[in-house]
């Protein structure tokens, strides 16, 4: 089998993207600023344990939801992407992500790894969307499924890693480099968005993105009417 690598790259992108491990790093300080050092680690792996559940449940089950309530894929391609359209504009103009969750956790001491840090920082609707996206059974093989899966296993890792060590890792890029790497993320999504409705349209057949890079820019691609 050869892999995609551009695609596995992209997917990966997507996944780390929606997950923002570095913008959790903030609000998982702010959690465990009165919980014993010796917790910290076992405060960590309980968030990311309940965050990765979450999103493996979306992965397992969210299409089967999708299909049971009779909606089209095409149709949650473009609700997804406006959703995420609209969650990347919070990051690149709105608050900061650890500003606004850590304001949440200021408001709800006792949540601690479970919110805001597994949900809705780490296992974010974003997220979830994203998961059920990559994963679409009528476009994707069982083994690109599991690739996904593995990916997200992988990002989960990242997440974990970068929690256990948060507090070196925070004074190294500190508030602002926290902001502004949520921000560039926010742009990486923005993007990701947009294509996401594109292929939406593609899929519902309103689009024909095949001839968007076939025929020049002039030519429209808009899917002759059927008849």
């Amino acid at each position: 089998m050869t892999l995609d690598w551009l695609s596995l790259l992209r997917d990966f992108i997507t996944l780390f993207v929606v997950i923002d491990p570095v913008g959790s790093l903030p609000v998982f300080l702010f959690a465990v600023a009165h919980v014993p050092a010796a917790l910290h680690r076992q405060f960590a792996i309980r968030a990311v344990g309940i965050a990765g559940i979450v999103l493996f449940a979306f992965l397992l089950g969210g299409q089967l939801l999708l299909e049971a309530i009779g909606l089209r894929l095409g149709s949650f391609q473009i609700a997804g992407g406006i959703i995420l359209f609209l969650f990347a504009l919070t990051m690149i103009f709105g608050d900061a992500k650890s500003t606004t969750e850590i304001a949440e956790a200021e408001r709800d001491h006792l949540a601690g790894a479970v919110f805001p840090l597994a949900m809705p920082s780490i296992a974010s609707p974003g997220a979830m969307l994203a998961i059920v996206v990559l994963t679409d059974n009528s476009t994707e093989s069982l083994t690109d499924q599991v690739v996904t899966a593995g990916l997200l296993l992988l990002v989960l890792i990242v997440t974990l890693v970068l929690l256990l060590t948060a507090t070196y890792v925070y004074r190294l890029i500190g508030n602002t480099g926290a902001s502004v790497i949520s921000r560039v993320m926010g742009i990486i999504l923005a993007t990701i968005a947009v294509d996401s409705v594109l292929v939406g349209l593609d899929t519902l057949q309103l689009l024909d993105l095949d001839a968007a890079f076939e025929q020049p820019a002039t030519t429209s691609v808009l899917a002759p009417p059927t008849e």
